[in-house]
């Protein structure tokens, strides 16, 4: 069983991803902010089934530093590593301004920086580890009224790349999620843009964001089969799995979009092949194990 430290663990895929692997044994340090106020509901709740809590802002490096320190401490050690904590937005690309994509990519890019620096230490000193990125299928393709949130996925998908092949000599693990649109709570907490000076501008089109928005909670609430526990047993199903036997991308979708984006994702694995092994450096992605 692994030791295992999760963000975001307040509500949506984290919440359900802490119960999943309680449940098959592993140890959790569910880590959130406010643990002590607004998420104290959360945190008693997953304590009560034996997750260990600890309060961690993604933004801030201090609390970052302490949190995982302390999840170490808690655990006894640390195998596994999940990037979960993120936050979405809804509206027109140019209606965000620069402190919105400041704050968006503080948490959903910079965010995961700071966690994995805290972490790696540990990890490459026991020769062994396994870091676990939640992206997006929104992170391989765009779709409008995302834009932003598109932007920081992709930032990530491409952090995740690099720490495939830097860590790789080390017995560290690199993997990345890409879920689909699930009904969670990460729904009801978007991000909308702060500034509507050219709203008059954009004429009809400015009231299209919500018109997609509301057409696919239609489409979410007439597929039972996209199950956000979906997710959750993927993420299990990715620590379960042996070292070196893990896929780089895992999607996790059943309206569609990701039976497209799988395709994409292998051609592009075979591409990272031919290119690293072009250049000598074939070994960099095969995991030392």
């Amino acid at each position: 069983m692994s030791k295992i430290l999760i963000t975001g663990a307040n509500g949506g895929f984290g919440a359900l991803t802490v119960k999943t692997l309680l449940s098959q044994g592993h140890s959790v340090v569910a880590t959130m902010r406010n643990t002590d106020s607004k998420n104290k509901a959360a945190a008693d709740e997953l304590a009560a089934l034996g997750a260990k809590i600890v309060n961690l802002d993604v933004t801030d490096e201090a609390s970052v530093n302490l949190g995982v320190a302390r999840a170490i401490e808690l655990l006894g050690g640390l195998d596994v590593v999940i990037n979960n904590a993120g936050v979405g937005v809804l509206g027109i690309q140019e209606q965000f301004n620069m402190d919105d994509f400041q704050r968006l990519f503080d948490i959903n890019v910079f965010g995961v920086q700071r966690v994995n620096r805290a972490a790696l230490p540990h990890l490459r000193a026991q020769g062994s580890g396994l870091l676990i990125h939640i992206s997006s299928l929104l992170g391989r393709i765009v779709m409008p009224f995302y834009g932003p949130y598109n932007a920081t996925k992709w930032a990530l998908e491409a952090l995740a790349e690099n720490y495939r092949v830097e860590l790789s000599g080390f017995g560290v693990d690199s993997c990345i999620v890409e879920p689909g649109g699930y009904p969670t709570s990460f729904m009801d907490s978007l991000l909308r843009p702060s500034d509507h000076s050219q709203d008059a501008s954009y004429g009809a089109m400015i009231h299209a964001p919500k018109f997609a928005f509301d057409s696919f909670e239609g489409a979410l609430a007439g597929n039972p089969a996209q199950n956000p526990q979906n997710v959750a047993d993927a993420i299990a199903q990715l620590i379960s799995t042996p070292a070196g036997q893990r896929p780089m991308r895992t999607t996790v979708d059943n309206m569609g979009m990701g039976a497209m984006v799988a395709p994409y994702n292998a051609q592009l694995e075979q591409i990272h092949q031919g290119l690293y092994n072009a250049f000598g450096m074939g070994e960099m992605l095969k995991l030392k194990v």
